[in-house]
């Protein structure tokens, strides 16, 4: 099994943190692995620093943070030689391919906005090579269902997730893990 993989099977819910707040509460949860929705060029090593001092995987949202949201794929390779970091969430199939290609686990971000969207996830996976999709809104447990059944990447369900009931209808359509700006859910 990869180990990418191993580590979304054993948490199941992970922590999205967009600001300072939300990072200090992170640190203190149950989720092993977090990821990091905010931040810049200069502050991002000692981010990745905290979240590995915790003993926590470091998950990068390269188009959120100032300084590396652009398509050049040198970004990915400053996360990894500059901070550590274990690896990166995108949007952009050029950078989680390259981040695979380099040895850090990557997240391909992919939002659910019409069928169009949907019928995109195959040629995306295919071009980016990710370790596994976060499928945004993760509030829609029979899609979340036939994306798991379609591709052959764990599914991470994300965006809007607000209490436990959505959590577990998530997880029980399939995905692997649920991401969450909500801190009170960190510790369900």
């Amino acid at each position: 099994m990869h180990p990418f993989r191993e580590l979304l099977e054993d948490c199941p819910v992970i922590a999205a943190v967009k600001n300072e707040e939300g990072l200090q509460q992170s640190l203190l949860s149950d989720s092993g692995i977090i990821f990091i929705l905010h931040g810049d060029l200069c502050g991002i090593g000692e981010i990745v620093r905290r979240v590995h001092e915790a003993g926590k995987t470091a998950m990068v949202h390269t188009d959120l943070v100032n300084g590396l949201s652009g398509k050049d794929t040198c970004a990915v390779d400053y996360l990894r030689v500059e901070t550590g970091a274990d690896g990166i969430i995108s949007t952009k199939p050029s950078m989680v391919r390259h981040a695979g290609e380099i040895g850090m686990y990557s997240v391909l971000r992919v939002f659910l906005l019409d069928s169009m969207a949907y019928e995109n996830i195959s040629r995306q996976c295919l071009q980016a090579r990710p370790d596994c999709i976060e499928v945004l809104p993760g509030l829609m447990p029979k899609v979340i269902r036939r994306i798991v059944e379609q591709e052959q990447v764990p599914v991470i369900a994300g965006g809007l997730v607000s209490d436990k009931e959505d959590i577990m209808n998530a997880l029980q359509a399939g995905a692997v893990s649920v991401s969450t700006t909500k801190a009170g859910l960190w510790f369900v």
